[in-house]
């Protein structure tokens, strides 16, 4: 993989230093599988949940069945390099119509769409932000906010950003279904 391909948003380094070695162990398999890796997270402590997000390469929708078969390929990779002390679930999803904003062409594809975003740390006195999406660069994204100004917001510093269920977001979405 080549540049930074999304963010990996725990902010506990022993979390942090685990979801990137999981990249690097199931990456492999879901390139070979024909998807890409939208993010991964670990959730939870007594028995983590190692949740997977991913998203076809050819652009078209995902199904239960994709979902399905990452899973029964992805457990057992897991298995294998046996990164997580005892028992873990895996738990394998698409991202929805009103997915996270993690990797850079994620915000550039999603451009005009509206977003809400989070930060660690406040920016200007402010964490929280809502704007359209006028996409990313390596470094930062942007957005215009209600008040028509631009705000650009470092990537390392977003918590979350996640797209608004927007009746022109659902006509993007079944437009791009139809092209496929």
């Amino acid at each position: 993989m080549t540049g930074r391909l999304f963010h990996l948003t725990n902010e506990d380094p022993r979390v942090f230093a685990l979801q990137a070695k999981l990249v690097d162990i199931v990456s492999p398999t879901i390139a070979h599988m024909g998807y890409e890796l939208v993010r991964l997270l670990i959730l939870g402590r007594e028995r983590p949940t190692v949740q997977i997000m991913v998203e076809r390469q050819d652009g078209k929708p995902m199904g239960v069945a994709d979902c399905e078969a990452l899973s029964y390929a992805l457990g057992p990779v897991i298995d294998v390099a046996d990164p997580i002390p005892g028992a873990w679930t895996l738990e394998v999803s698409s991202p929805g119509i009103d997915r996270p904003l993690v990797r850079v062409k994620d915000w550039n594809r999603f451009a005009g769409h509206l977003a809400h975003v989070e930060l660690m740390a406040p920016i200007g006195g402010r964490k929280r932000f809502a704007g359209i999406v006028l996409g990313a660069n390596e470094t930062v994204a942007r957005l215009r906010l209600d008040d028509e100004t631009e705000v650009s917001l470092p990537l390392a510093s977003i918590r979350r950003a996640k797209l608004v269920l927007t009746e022109a977001l659902i006509a993007a979405t079944a437009e791009t279904k139809q092209s496929n």
